[in-house]
């Protein structure tokens, strides 16, 4: 195989909407824009859950959320899943993490297995199938496994105090007298991190992007590196100069509608609009004061790219680079009268994605827009086939988006995407009075109506086309029963595809046949020897 590379960009919390090549009038993004114009960007594509844990290991697996079973943040993925790592070891490509992934390993799996966590395949299979370069998950200093290691490793060396800084000094504030400002909460994101901008996580995870880079060129490998920065997922607080650098009167106003929070709400997403996150960011005085810092935390991030894209020409690897840029869920940000993600409204489950293919057969799609119907899972497939191998497809339920660079649109392509949320973890299950198992939604969309099967509830159904703004729920509109029962369906046929057949490929079924139950000796229906002496004449042998 060729040198060839695969640079697989992710952002935590990065509205599709919120890039100035997406129409966004006041957030310049110029090397993410670049990069759009070197390649394609797909205008419809859907994460399979609008959460940060299932929904990455869904990219990572290239499998829908009813598949792999890790449902909500910090859910074990399940010993033995197949990973993107796992595809691409067996065509030799060195495939590594830096930054965030939001796994949970199945220590008991393992143990059960008999797996020594700390041995090559317990590593890999702790970290989702990638070496774990550096990992910064952050988020969660306390109460459960630190994956910030790294990071305050660095922290602490630069002198630092505290036991974890990457809380107290690179995602928290100060005040005139020197005290700490917790970032956590809303009413600091207009002040700068107590750390200067050089070290917050966006700069130090793009620096450690280089050093792997520049590691794994100098021994000639193929390599994935998936990039994946923690931000503008919250805190939402930005270092200076990031931190002012926008205000108020350059935040869009909200879509919402008061008819949303009427009587009529379905009581699934009355539930969530009653969230405190949902409250707060329902006020406006809210969102002025954190949506800037919000879009501060966007343009660090394409400062911060710019400076990847300059070192990868500098040293001549972006002609063998196939390049991704997108985001593992939106974020409300008072939209519909929500904070953070969790329902599927276009702003949260809708994802920005760029794609830039090096290879010469993609020269005629650069700097076009697609609006084909995208996963998130197709990714994995896109990645297997770049390196020169077959997605298998018993595994991989994603689809390769390589035609599409191509300017190659396939005939089967998908009519419809899907996504899950397992919303057993929140409060609206009690709210709701609900059992943990009956706490499921499903997204069915087909580019004009999205139906969300709320079992328990009646759907939810919205029509893009007449509503682009998702505003009127029609689910509970007799004129729109006959669409809810076609958008069921197809849901339905979705659901009852066989997704858990991952040991026995394709291939190998097709080549069972009668003829070869007869040569390893099974002769079952058959009447007589003379019967059996026909059939072995028939097939040859």
């Amino acid at each position: 195989m060729t040198k060839r590379n695969v640079l697989f960009i992710m952002c935590d919390q990065l509205r599709f909407d919120y890039l100035s090549c997406a129409g966004h009038p006041y957030l310049k993004t110029p090397n993410i824009d670049a990069l759009a114009a070197r390649g394609v960007r797909f205008t419809r594509a859907y994460v399979q859950s609008p959460v940060c844990g299932p929904s990455r290991m869904s990219y990572y697996t290239g499998r829908y959320m009813r598949s792999h079973g890790a449902n909500w943040n910090g859910f074990p993925l399940r010993i033995g899943e197949p990973t993107l790592g796992d595809h691409l070891r067996k065509l030799g490509v060195r495939t590594a993490l830096v930054g965030k992934t939001h796994m949970t390993s199945d220590d008991e799996g393992m143990q059960r297995l008999g797996i020594d966590p700390g041995s090559t395949i317990g590593v890999l299979a702790s970290e989702c199938g990638f070496e774990p370069f550096d990992r910064d998950d952050g988020l969660h200093p306390r109460g459960r496994k630190h994956k910030s290691a790294p990071f305050n490793a660095y922290l602490k060396a630069k002198g630092y105090e505290g036991e974890n800084p990457w809380e107290t000094h690179a995602n928290s504030g100060v005040a005139e007298d020197g005290s700490q400002q917790n970032g956590w909460l809303l009413v600091h994101a207009d002040k700068p991190t107590r750390a200067p901008e050089e070290d917050t996580e966006t700069p130090w995870t793009t620096r450690e992007a280089m050093r792997f880079i520049e590691d794994a060129e100098s021994k000639g490998e193929n390599w994935c590196l998936h990039l994946s920065y923690i931000k503008p997922h919250w805190p939402y607080i930005a270092p200076a100069p990031y931190h002012d650098m926008f205000d108020k009167s350059q935040v869009l106003p909200a879509v919402r509608a008061e008819s949303e929070r009427g009587n009529d709400a379905h009581p699934v997403y009355r539930a969530f609009m009653d969230q405190r996150v949902a409250r707060n960011f329902s006020r406006d005085e809210v969102r002025e004061h954190v949506i800037p810092t919000y879009m501060g935390l966007i343009k660090q991030i394409d400062d911060q790219l710019g400076l990847l894209f300059k070192y990868l020409k500098d040293k001549g690897i972006e002609d063998n680079t196939l390049i991704v840029f997108t985001s593992d869920h939106g974020d409300y940000l008072g939209d519909h009268w929500m904070g953070e993600k969790d329902l599927f409204h276009e702003v949260s489950v809708k994802v920005p994605m760029i794609v830039v293919d090096p290879s010469p057969s993609a020269d005629s799609t650069r700097g076009t827009v697609c609006d084909a119907l995208m996963e998130g899972i197709d990714l994995t497939p896109t990645f297997i086939e770049y390196f020169g191998g077959t997605s298998p497809r018993h595994i991989v339920e994603g689809r390769s988006i390589a035609p599409f660079l191509r300017g190659e649109t396939p005939a089967d392509w998908r009519t419809h995407v899907f996504s899950e949320y397992d919303y057993s973890m929140q409060d609206v299950r009690t709210a709701l009075g609900l059992p943990v198992d009956k706490c499921h939604l499903f997204m069915c969309f087909d580019g004009r109506w999205k139906y969300i099967h709320a079992p328990g509830f009646r759907p939810m159904l919205f029509d893009l086309e007449n509503d682009p703004k998702e505003l009127r729920d029609l689910g509970a509109d007799p004129a729109s029963a006959d669409v809810c029962a076609r958008m069921r369906e197809a849901l339905m046929d979705w659901a009852l595809t066989d997704h858990s057949r991952i040991t026995t490929p394709d291939a190998k079924i097709e080549a069972y046949s009668g003829a070869q139950q007869l040569k390893n000796g099974i002769i079952i229906g058959y009447w007589d020897e003379a019967e059996v002496e026909e059939a072995r004449r028939k097939y040859g042998f």
